[in-house]
Parts: C-alpha cells; sequence; structure tokens
C-alpha cells in the first residue's frame, strides 16, 4: 500500500484549496447556517460545474470516474473549508446506493442530476419504516428521525423494513418528499443543520420504486455506508488539520505572562498530541478508502477511521477551546463553527462507542 498522492491528486488538493479559500470563506459558511436549508446554492453550482459533485461517479453519466481515495482527497479540503451543502449526502451516501442497487432506468433518471446539483438525494432509515403489499403494489408507512436535507430532496432512498408476514430483511425504495402522506418536520439542530422527522402515512409507491430487489437491499446500502463513512471521516480530517493550524499560529503570537503562550509547555502538548492524532486519523481514512477501492474486505478498516476521526474530533475541539479560550465560545469567533460540525460529524454514521464495538479483531 502506498498512500503517497499522485500527481493528479495533488493537483485536485491544491486547487480544492484555493478555490475554497476564495468561494467559501466563514462568512460563506456562516450564511448557510442562518439560512433554514444549511445551504449555499451559487456554490453548488459552481462546485457542481468543477465536477466535484460526480468525482467517483461514472463517466457514462457525466461523472469524472475517479476513486474513492480522489474523493478522499476532496472532501478533506470541503471539511477543511466547513463547506455547506448535501455533498455527503446526495452525491456520495445516497448516488452509491442508486448505483449499487439500481437498474438502468433508475440510474440513468438520477445519476446525471445529482452530478450536475439538479437532483439532491438524502436516506430515511429507522425500524418503524415499513412497507406493506396492499392492491398488488407497495405502500409505505412509518417515521425516520434525523433525516439530512429533507427539505431540498427531490427523492428520498428510504431504507424499509417489512410488515408482518413479509419477507425479511431491507428494501429499499424511492419517495417524492412532496407525495401524499409524506410530512417533512424541521428539527432542532446544532449549527442549525437541515435534518427532519418524516413521516410516511400509507404512501402508495409506483411500480419502479424498488431500488433492486425486495428484502435485498442490505448489501447495497451497507457498501455506500462504508464508502461515506471514509468520505465523513476525510471532512473530519480537513477540520481538524484546519484547527490545528489556527491553533499554532494563536499560540505563536499570543502572549501571556511576558511570553508567547506556545512557549508553556501544556500549549506544546495539546498541539503535538493534535498534530499525532490527525496524522493517525490520515493513515487510517487512507488505508480504509485504499482497500474499499481494491474490492477488499473492509469493515474493520472503516470502522477503525472513523472510530478514531470521532477521537480527532474531540480532541481538535478541546484544544481549540483551551487554547483559544474564552472568545472561542463565542459567536463571532470562527473555532465555534469548527466544534459545532465536529459534533455533528461525530454522531453521523455511527459515534467512536458504535464503531469500536463493530471491530472483529
Amino acid at each position: 500500500m502506498d498512500f503517497a498522492l499522485t500527481e493528479k491528486q495533488e493537483i485536485l488538493h491544491r486547487s480544492a484549496r484555493e478555490f475554497l479559500e476564495v468561494e467559501c470563506p466563514t462568512s460563506v459558511v456562516r450564511e448557510a447556517e442562518e439560512s433554514r436549508e444549511g445551504h449555499a446554492p451559487e456554490l453548488w453550482r459552481k462546485m457542481a460545474g468543477l465536477g466535484w459533485l460526480g468525482i467517483s461517479l461514472p463517466e457514462q453519466f457525466g461523472g469524472t470516474g475517479g476513486s474513492l481515495t480522489d474523493q478522499t482527497v476532496l472532501f478533506e479540503e470541503i471539511g477543511r473549508a466547513l463547506t455547506p451543502g448535501p455533498l455527503l449526502t446526495s452525491s456520495v451516501l445516497a448516488a452509491q446506493i442508486v448505483l449499487n442497487a439500481g437498474n438502468d432506468a433508475h440510474k440513468a433518471a438520477l445519476i446525471p442530476g445529482v452530478i450536475s446539483g439538479e437532483i439532491i438525494l438524502t436516506l430515511a432509515r429507522g425500524e418503524r419504516l415499513e412497507t406493506a403489499s396492499r392492491d398488488g403494489g407497495l405502500t409505505l408507512s412509518g417515521d425516520s428521525l434525523f433525516v439530512p436535507y429533507a427539505g431540498l430532496a427531490t427523492q428520498i432512498i428510504c431504507a424499509t423494513h417489512p410488515a408482518i408476514g413479509a419477507s425479511p430483511d431491507t428494501t429499499l425504495v424511492l419517495v417524492d418528499p412532496n407525495a401524499d402522506g409524506v410530512t417533512l418536520t424541521a428539527m432542532e439542530s446544532i449549527a442549525n443543520y437541515p435534518q427532519f422527522l418524516v413521516d410516511f402515512d400509507d404512501v402508495p409507491l409506483p411500480d419502479d420504486a424498488v431500488l433492486g430487489e425486495i428484502a435485498e437491499g442490505m448489501p447495497a446500502l451497507d457498501l455506500a455506508v462504508q464508502r461515506a463513512t471514509v468520505v465523513q471521516c476525510a471532512e473530519t480530517l480537513g477540520r481538524a488539520q484546519k484547527v490545528l493550524e489556527m491553533v499554532v499560529e494563536y499560540a505563536g503570537h499570543r502572549v501571556a505572562f511576558g511570553r508567547p503562550i506556545g512557549t508553556f509547555q501544556a500549549v506544546q502538548h495539546r498541539c503535538a498530541d493534535l498534530r499525532v492524532a490527525v496524522d493517525g486519523g490520515r493513515m487510517l481514512t487512507y488505508q480504509a478508502a485504499w482497500k474499499l477501492d481494491q474490492g477488499l474486505p473492509s469493515g474493520d478498516e472503516v470502522s477503525m477511521a472513523k472510530a478514531q476521526a470521532g477521537m480527532l474530533s474531540r480532541m481538535a475541539t478541546e484544544a481549540g477551546h483551551s487554547i483559544f479560550a474564552g472568545i472561542s465560545f463565542t459567536v463571532e469567533h470562527d473555532m465555534q463553527l469548527y466544534s459545532a460540525r465536529a459534533k455533528i460529524a461525530e454522531a453521523n454514521l455511527g459515534d467512536t462507542e458504535y464503531h469500536l464495538d463493530q471491530l472483529t479483531i
């Protein structure tokens, strides 16, 4: 395994950073946070124009056909810039479910739109989502909590369980969020992260709603979740790397007791420990991406990377707030933007404790 970036990946890394430094300053992040959608439409269109929404999606649909490792490189920079919008939800998690489970018609209808940014997908799942047979078709009932960006979604992919007497396992279905019987309720969230309670009241599903086969959706879902989890880890790495740079720069010029606080051993230890954690998280994340790219079993590697990312989120938050001190808790300071999103990312797709429990080693 060689985790050194290729020449193309280095170019992607540099160009993404340069673009986001200009197009996604924290003022854009704050504007998106204050909006109801948690979204920056103009930035979204520009990222779509750069091909970022389809970086790992097939060329036949308009994507660039890149690897998961390419996507990981990009999302480090997306995390570093706190880039708002449903990139992870739509162009990674949901798009991969369509690719893994959908038929040719599903892919042709959805993937080009995801790549262009005109279609936004999200995923709803939970024990209370049930499909049942009725009048020769399927209906969907139940509810799902914490569905990200449902208010922007063109389609919601629902990972459903069978009603009593039906076949076991998971069925993946597409649902129009504007259909009769579908109700979206915005939920309170840290940093106004757009997540919803979605209720389904005996929603009739069209014949082409099922992705793949009935009761055979779990393998496609699991693979998409693994890939999205790695990308989530990359976002966390980018944020933690930026926090490290911020605190090191601040410690070098903030004077207390007649000298820079960076000369105090306690501050140095905080920075050094964070640097070690960032580098360790990067190794685990890229190892998981490489194994998935190779088609190798990757469950343990993905869980190790996500467990480390969760611990890294906490460490970066603690280091940032302790070194910047009281001012970092104010709305005006950028540190609170990083710590809020670190908390969201830690919980998304399984927290540290969950992934430690998944390890088989």
